[in-house]
């Protein structure tokens, strides 16, 4: 595993900021299905946002209250308050505790919230040694398609989208109405 330094340079070679047009379009196969499931006004956050924060500039555009959160970069989160929908793009592969941030990730969403997840979904066991995801040394966690299902299922989600590839987008399970009639 990287040190914390180490990863933290790595990222900062990355030039994932608003003005590289290539990354835009990149985020927006993130963004682009995600959309029907939003309303303008509606509050959210960018989790894992790296240094240059773009997703959350591309969506202020379209009408949304944006935070950005990241731990090395943007680690204070400016508001107490849940979420109506979270972006983690290309940051589940760094959790070192996947279940940690995924548990993190769903308190911080309100029920009926939506997640959207963009990370590169390994298909064959015998693969990953090749895999270019997985030569990252900063790329901790790997996930299939079907790890998405076992989470769904753990942490109360449905997936209401995916592009069986990298993107996939979930919904936060209302609470069960425990009131007794």
């Amino acid at each position: 595993m990287p040190s914390a330094e180490l990863e933290k340079a790595h990222y900062l070679l990355h030039e994932n900021k608003i003005g590289n047009k290539g990354y835009v379009e990149f985020l927006n196969k993130a963004i682009l299905p995600t959309l029907p499931y939003l309303r303008a006004g509606m509050r959210g956050l960018d989790f894992g946002c790296g240094p240059g924060p773009t997703l959350s500039v591309l969506l202020r555009n379209r009408g949304f209250v944006m935070d950005d959160y990241d731990p090395f970069f943007f680690p204070e989160l400016k508001t107490a308050q849940a979420y109506d929908f979270i972006f983690a793009t290309e940051c589940f592969e760094h959790f070192f505790a996947p279940a940690t941030e995924v548990q993190r990730i769903r308190q911080l969403l309100k029920p009926n919230g939506t997640l959207t997840v963009m990370t590169a979904h390994w298909q064959q066991p015998g693969d990953l040694p090749a895999w270019y995801y997985a030569r990252d040394p900063t790329h901790v966690a790997f996930y299939h398609r079907h790890t998405f299902d076992w989470i769904a299922r753990h942490y109360g989600f449905e997936i209401v989208y995916t592009d069986n590839n990298r993107v996939i987008i979930l919904r936060k399970h209302q609470p069960e109405n425990k009131s007794k009639l």
